[in-house]
């Protein structure tokens, strides 16, 4: 590659590949954390702008929610210089209005994975604290909805926009269990439209 990477993908539970790009190269890159869940892909678009892919699941779903190595993912995609991830996730709907098939991008989390996996970077002596009151970056937010004419079969795109200026909450809670109707309800009152592990 004669041109830097700098937008990656991730997929998520049923996404495990890029459709219509054109294959350039697959990597592998150890990091610090050990290896990422899959091979990075990198692919050119059908404009010819060059990604990388990464299945987080791993190739085949090897990996459940909370054995997915993510530090490795993100370190490995930052190895081949990306700096902007796109992440897709399947996700229940908390909201009525946010229906199978539409497409939500959060501009808030609520973190519920706490105890199962690591969930920093910054460990052994190494101090580090990340500012994390706006967890999505605005700009690629507007970028990505700019596309959502693309949208086919009736799908809808949610956005901080779409609601009225209302945040759009993404409920990430440990997997892999789904949760229980209580714990829905709850989520549903701290103001979540979607729930994913």
């Amino acid at each position: 590659m004669l041109e830097p990477v700098r937008l990656g993908f991730i997929g998520g539970t049923g996404f495990y590949s890029l459709r219509d790009f054109t294959y350039v190269a697959e990597l592998n890159p150890l990091t610090p954390w050990g290896y990422p869940s899959s091979p990075i892909t990198v692919a050119r678009s059908p404009k010819g702008t060059p990604v990388a892919f990464l299945a987080r699941h791993g190739r085949g779903h090897v990996y459940s929610p909370s054995e997915v190595p993510s530090r490795a993912n993100i370190a490995a995609l930052k190895h081949i210089g990306v700096n902007a991830i796109v992440a897709f996730s399947a996700v229940g709907s908390l909201k009525e209005d946010i229906h199978p098939r539409d497409f939500l991008i959060p501009n808030q989390i609520i973190d519920r994975t706490r105890g199962l996996r690591q969930g920093t970077f910054f460990e052994k002596g190494l101090v580090g604290h990340a500012m994390f009151a706006d967890p999505f970056d605005v700009q690629l937010e507007k970028i990505i909805a700019k596309s959502s004419s693309a949208l086919q079969g009736g799908s809808r795109l949610h956005t901080r926009d779409t609601n009225g200026g209302k945040d759009v909450t993404l409920i990430c809670m440990e997997g892999p269990c789904f949760s229980t109707r209580a714990e829905s309800h709850m989520y549903r009152s701290f103001g979540g439209s979607v729930i994913n592990m």
